[in-house]
């Protein structure tokens, strides 16, 4: 099962969509996407946490 992060339900005007075998993947794209997409420069505790929250499995 993989994990699923749509760029749209985190927040932004974006058809992004992150797939990774585990979270700790995932977080990890999802801040790279984050930094060179959309010019965010500090992934933040509540940044991660939004992300998280978003986060689904599937197969």
């Amino acid at each position: 099962m993989s994990k699923v992060i749509r760029c749209r339900d985190v927040g932004f005007d974006c058809n992004g969509v992150i797939k990774a075998a585990t979270e700790t993947e995932a977080l990890a794209m999802a801040a790279e996407h984050a930094k060179t997409v959309h010019g965010v420069k500090d992934i933040t505790p509540e940044i991660v946490q939004k992300i998280k929250s978003v986060m689904r499995d599937e197969n």
